[in-house]
Formats: structure tokens, C-alpha cells, sequence
């Protein structure tokens, strides 16, 4: 039986997106890139294949699932296997499948430690694991369209698409490398400068991609720990801001706490000042 686990906010030890995307990689040797692409639960299902052999059957989990219907499936055999192991965590399964990024990010969190609690070192081959369940041996994901990695993640080829702009943002075109025009191609035997060049506009290309991407994963990131902030400061706000629905007395406990905590969340660094609102003009 599985030794079950619970994730809280005190918890340190949680990875970053990009060393939770690099362990599942090397885990499973897999190509995934972003965390939205663990929606489709097929990498659940199989981290239950490697911990405890016999409790899934993987023949029946679609690893190219693109379609929700399909995701909620891998997600009812993962949900069983977890009934037959003694699992008792509910999988959020309506949330799971839509790709976002924070809940898709706080369920591998839990699942991450539930599978350090539980994982005894047993040798395991992930890729003969999929080729007997009738996978294909690439084993590429296909839940969400791939985007360009970051240098700490799987090597990229430089024809990737790239991931799409952020909604309300004009998407930003990567420019094509300028083809030369046939007048002053050079001639026979002179087109080491020519290879050069070119090697050099596709690299740079290259690395115009991966920023791209590398920021819409922070700006994510950002917004993700920003709402977290914000549900906070409402919070502490209902018990001693000007505005508070909840009658606490000054003195206790609860109300210094709560003060404190709003005080950090409203400091400031050394040198920053909080931008002025613009008056809108009237007409």
C-alpha cells in the first residue's frame, strides 16, 4: 500500500517549474516543456506503473491524448490506481484538464513529494514500459503545443514552434533570416562567409525564441504568485483594515499577527517608490 503524503504552504522543499519539468524528463525520458502539458495525466499514470508495478494498466492510458474527454479518462485510471494503492488524495480533475498553469503546477508539487515518500529505487525502464503498451517510442507529448527550452532544459531544434503571445499582447514575429540577394551571392568556392553568416542570423533566431518563451513562463509564474499575494492581503484586510468584516480585538493575538503580516506585504525596497496615478483628463 502507498504511504500517503499531504502538500502545505509551509512546505521548503518544493522545485521550481523547470527542475520539476527536468526530473519528469529524466525520469520517464520523456520531452516535455512546460507544466501545462501534464494535463493530459498520462505522466501520473505512469510514475503509478514505475512505483507500484501492476497498478495501472498503461495499454489503456493515451500518452498523445489531445482532447479533454481523453485527458479525463488517463485521469480515471490514475484516480483508480490510487483507489487500489490506499491513496487518498481526490483528484481535481475538472481543473487539471483545462492546462492551466497554477493548478497543473500545485498537483505535480504533491504528487512530486507523494512519489519521494514512496519510490524504493527500483530499476525501472520507462521508454520498454511504453513500447509494451503500444506507444510510440518517442514518447512526445502532445497535450499542448511544445515551446522553445531554457539552456537547464532538454536541447531544442531550431524549428520548434514558437508559444503563443500572451492575451491583450500583439504577438511578436521572429524575423526570417534575409535571404541574399542572387547578385551578390558569392561566387563557386566562396561561401564559407555566406554559411557563416547565415549559421550566425539562425542562432540568433534561436536565442529570440527561447527568451520569448523563457518570459511568457515567468510572466505566468508572476501572475500565478501575485494571486496568492492578493487573496492574502483580502484576507488580512477582513480582519484589521479599514474596511475589516471580521471584529477582532486590537490586542490579540490574531489582529498583531495578521498586522504584521500586512506590513510585510506592503514594504517597499530600498529606493523604489510606488508610481503615482495618472489623473485621467476630463472632457
Amino acid at each position: 500500500m502507498a504511504v500517503n503524503v499531504a502538500l502545505t504552504s509551509a512546505t521548503s522543499d518544493n522545485l521550481s517549474r523547470h527542475d520539476m519539468i527536468s526530473w519528469i524528463n529524466t525520469s520517464l525520458s520523456l520531452q516535455h516543456k512546460k507544466i501545462e502539458e501534464l494535463c493530459n495525466g498520462a505522466v501520473y499514470c505512469q510514475f503509478m506503473d514505475m512505483l507500484f508495478p501492476g497498478s495501472i494498466r498503461l495499454k489503456m492510458v493515451k500518452y498523445n491524448a489531445k482532447h479533454e474527454h481523453e485527458f479525463v479518462n488517463n485521469f480515471k485510471s490514475l484516480q483508480n490506481a490510487f483507489k487500489k494503492m490506499g491513496v487518498d488524495k481526490v483528484i481535481p480533475v475538472e481543473r487539471l484538464v483545462k492546462g492551466r498553469f497554477q493548478d497543473n503546477f500545485e498537483f505535480v508539487q504533491w504528487f512530486k513529494k507523494f512519489f519521494d515518500a514512496n519510490y524504493q529505487g527500483e530499476p525501472y525502464d520507462p521508454v520498454n514500459a511504453r513500447a509494451n503498451a503500444g506507444v510510440a517510442p518517442a514518447g512526445k507529448p502532445a497535450a499542448a503545443k511544445p515551446a522553445m527550452n531554457a539552456t537547464a532544459r532538454p536541447a531544442m531544434n531550431s524549428t520548434a514552434r514558437k508559444a503563443p503571445a500572451r492575451v491583450g499582447a500583439p504577438a511578436a514575429r521572429v524575423p526570417a533570416a534575409p535571404r541574399t540577394p542572387a547578385s551578390s551571392r558569392p561566387a563557386a568556392g566562396g561561401g564559407g562567409d555566406s554559411k557563416r553568416l547565415q549559421s550566425q542570423v539562425d542562432d540568433l533566431n534561436t536565442q529570440l525564441a527561447t527568451m520569448k518563451d523563457s518570459l511568457e513562463s515567468l510572466e505566468k509564474e508572476r501572475d500565478f504568485y501575485f494571486e496568492k499575494l492578493r487573496d492574502i492581503e483580502l484576507m488580512c484586510n477582513n480582519v484589521c483594515g479599514d474596511e475589516a468584516t471580521v471584529e477582532v480585538d486590537p490586542e490579540s493575538e490574531t489582529y498583531k499577527v495578521t498586522k504584521k503580516i500586512l506590513d510585510v506585504l506592503y514594504a517597499t525596497a530600498d529606493g523604489f517608490e510606488v508610481p503615482e496615478e495618472e489623473e485621467q483628463d476630463e472632457y
